[in-house]
C-alpha cells in the first residue's frame, strides 16, 4: 500500500493468545457489525465471530467473483464489499501511520485466483477507496520477500496454505527476469478444512444425540475455534483434548498426533495433486529446483512440512514468518511501483492460469458432438499473450456462427465457466468453405479480447471480455460504494474497550463455574469503569483484565 514513496506495516496493538503481544502485524481477514450497527474489523471481528456469528464473516475470500451474498444483520454483502471493509481499516492504519492520505495500493492474490476473482479484488479495492496499482500473484510477493530476485538464476517452488485457500507455483529467475513458469491449486482448501474434519470427527465419536444443536451458528463457530486450538496443540505436543462446553454440561475427547494425522489424510492427499500439476505444466523435475518456500499460516502444521519435505526430499525454507511473507513481499512490489533507489529493478511476468477457448462441435462418425472445447490460449501460457485457431462452418448454406467464449479445463464446456459470446454473420457455402481465424489476446491486466476474421469476406469482429459472470457492472459498483460509505466505523479510540468486552464474552461463554463467575465479575466491573470515561483509569483496568485473563484464556 502506497503513501508518497514510503511502505510500511503499522503496529497495533491486539490480544493474541493467553498473553498479550505489545506488537501484531496481522489483520485477521473478518469483519461485522457491532451492536450499535457500526463496522468491526480484525481481532475484534474475530472475537465476536464466536458471540455475534450473525454480524459477523469470515472465509469470504473464497467468494470473491461470485454473486454470493453473506448476510450481516439485515443485509447481504458480497464478498467485495466485505474485502473492501477489510482493505478500508488497513487503509487508515496506513494513514495513521505515514501521516499522509494514502490513495494507491498493491494487493496480493493467490496466484490461481481466476479473471473473475481478480476483478472482483480491484473492485474491493475500489469500493475502499483506493487505486489498485497492481495485484501481485502471492508466490511471487514471498520471493520477492525471500530476495531471490538478487540472484543471478534459479527455479524455486512455493507451496502456499492459507485458512482459506491454497496454490503452489514454480517460478524460474534468469537475468534479472522472475517468470512464473506454472501455477496450480485449490481455492477451496485450507485450515478451515482441516478444522472442519476435526469438528466432523468430534461429532461422529461423541454422538449428536448427545450434543447440543451442531447447526446453531454460535455452537458451530465454538466448535470450529476448539478444533484450530487442537489443531495448534498438536504441532508441539503428542496429545490435546477437544472439548466442547455448554450450560452446565462438557463433552471431551483425546486427540493424539496419529489420530489427527488419519483425519485429515484425505486434504493432505488434496494437496499433491496440484503440485504434481505445476511440476507436469513447468516441465520440471524436483531435481532441479534449488529452493522450496513455505508460505501461509497452514504451513506451520508439522504434518504439512512433513508432506513437503517428503515430496521434494528435502527441508523447506520457513526462515521469514509465514504468516507475514506476503505482505513484505507486497511491500517490495510497492517499493517496485514506486521505483525506490534502493532496490535493484526486476522485471516480473506472470501467466494465465485457467485455460482460455471456445465450444465447438466435433464430428463422431455420422454425426456432431455438440458442446465440446477448443483450447486457445493454455493455462499458464507467459502473458501478455496472442494466440490463434482456424474453425469451419458445419453445415452447408450456413449463415451464422457463434462463437462462445469458456475458461477451464474440461473437456466439454459445460463444465467450464462462460465468459461472452459473439454471432458471426457468414456467407451461405457448402460445410467447411468457410473459415474464420479465432484470435485471443489476454494481457496483464486479465482482459480477454475474442477477434474473429472472416478471409472469404475480410470482416473482423471483436468482443472485450471485461466483466465475468459474478462480476459487479459499473452501476452496481456505484451503488454499493454509496452504501459502504454510509456505514460508520467503530470509533478507533474505543477499539481496545471493545475488544477486551468481544473477549470477555467469549471466554464467558466457553467458561463453566467458578471461572465463568469471576470472568463474569471482571466483564461487569470493566463496564463500570468505562462508565466514568476517566481515560487514566480505563488503561489501568484494561491492562490488569488483559493480564488476569491469560489464566482463562484456552486459546492455544
Amino acid at each position: 500500500m502506497g503513501g508518497e514513496g514510503r511502505y510500511r506495516t503499522p503496529p497495533c496493538s491486539v490480544i493474541v493468545g493467553p498473553r498479550l503481544r505489545a506488537l501484531s502485524f496481522l489483520t485477521p481477514s473478518v469483519v461485522g457489525l457491532d451492536d450499535q450497527g457500526q463496522l468491526v474489523v480484525g481481532t475484534i471481528a474475530r472475537e465476536r465471530l464466536h458471540t455475534h456469528p450473525h454480524l459477523t464473516a469470515s472465509l469470504f475470500k473464497r467468494y470473491m467473483g461470485s454473486a454470493r451474498e453473506t448476510q450481516l444483520g439485515t443485509r447481504g454483502y458480497r464478498a467485495e464489499e466485505l474485502s473492501a471493509m477489510l482493505l478500508r481499516s488497513l487503509k487508515e492504519d496506513a494513514e495513521r501511520a505515514l501521516g499522509e492520505p494514502v490513495h494507491e495500493a498493491v494487493i496480493s492474490v493467490p496466484a490461481y485466483f481466476s479473471d473473475a476473482q481478480r476483478k472482483a479484488t480491484r473492485t474491493a479495492g475500489e469500493l475502499a477507496g483506493l487505486k489498485v496499482e497492481k495485484l501481485v500473484n502471492e508466490p511471487t510477493a514471498a520471493a520477492l520477500a525471500y530476495g531471490l530476485q538478487q540472484r543471478s538464476e534459479a527455479n524455486f517452488l512455493v507451496f502456499d496454505l492459507g485458512g482459506g485457500t491454497f496454490d503452489v507455483s514454480i517460478l524460474e529467475l534468469f537475468e534479472g527476469v522472475m517468470e512464473i513458469r506454472a501455477s496450480a491449486g485449490d481455492n477451496f482448501l485450507g485450515g478451515e478444512d482441516f478444522d472442519d474434519l476435526l469438528v466432523a470427527y468430534f461429532i461422529s465419536r461423541i454422538g449428536n444425540a448427545d450434543l447440543p444443536d451442531t447447526t446453531q451458528p454460535a455452537i458451530v463457530q465454538r466448535l470450529r475455534r476448539e478444533a484450530q486450538r487442537v489443531r495448534h496443540v498438536l504441532g508441539q505436543a503428542p496429545v490435546a483434548r477437544f472439548s466442547l462446553r455448554e450450560q452446565d454440561r462438557e463433552w471431551g475427547l483425546e486427540l493424539s498426533q496419529g489420530e489427527m494425522a488419519e483425519i485429515v489424510k484425505p486434504l493432505l492427499e488434496r494437496l499433491r495433486a496440484p503440485i504434481e500439476r505445476a511440476m507436469r505444466d513447468a516441465r520440471i523435475k524436483v531435481g532441479d529446483l534449488d529452493e522450496i518456500l513455505l508460505v501461509g499460516g497452514t504451513t506451520r502444521m508439522p504434518l504439512v512440512r512433513k508432506l513437503v519435505a517428503s515430496l521434494f526430499g528435502r527441508i523447506p525454507s520457513m526462515q521469514l514468518d509465514p504468516d507475514q511473507v506476503v505482505a513484505q513481499g507486497a511491500a517490495i512490489q510497492a517499493a517496485l511501483q514506486a521505483r525506490h533507489a534502493s532496490l535493484k529493478e526486476v522485471v516480473l511476468t506472470d501467466v494465465c492460469p485457467y485455460t482460455l477457448g471456445m465450444e465447438i462441435s466435433v464430428k463422431r462418425g455420422a454425426t456432431f458432438q455438440n458442446g465440446c472445447y477448443l483450447p486457445i490460449i493454455e493455462r499458464n501460457t507467459v502473458v501478455p499473450v496472442s494466440r490463434v485457431q482456424t474453425v469451419y462452418t458445419l453445415h452447408d448454406g450456413q449463415k451464422v456462427l457463434n462463437l462462445n467464449i469458456f475458461q477451464g479445463e474440461s473437456r466439454l464446456v459445460r463444465n467450464n465457466i462462460f465468459l461472452g459470446d459473439l454471432e458471426i454473420t457468414v456467407p451461405p457455402r457448402k460445410a467447411g468453405e468457410v473459415s474464420l481465424e479465432v484470435r485471443f489476446t489476454y494481457d496483464n491486466n486479465g482482459l480477454l479480447e475474442a477477434q474473429v476474421h472472416v478471409p472469404i469476406t475480410g470482416e473482423t469482429h471483436q468482443l472485450l471480455i471485461e466483466n465475468n459472470p459474478g462480476v459487479l457492472a459499473p452501476e452496481e459498483i456505484a451503488q454499493r460504494l454509496a452504501a459502504l460509505q454510509a456505514l460508520k466505523v467503530h470509533p478507533r479510540d474505543q477499539q481496545v474497550n471493545t475488544l477486551l468486552i468481544a473477549r470477555l464474552d467469549r471466554l464467558y461463554q466457553e467458561s463453566l463455574g467458578e471461572s465463568r463467575t469471576l470472568i463474569a465479575g471482571m466483564a461487569n466491573h470493566f463496564q463500570q469503569i468505562l462508565d466514568t470515561q476517566d481515560e487514566p483509569l480505563i488503561r489501568k483496568t484494561r491492562s490488569e483484565i488483559s493480564q488476569r485473563l491469560a489464566h482463562f484464556d484456552i486459546e492455544g
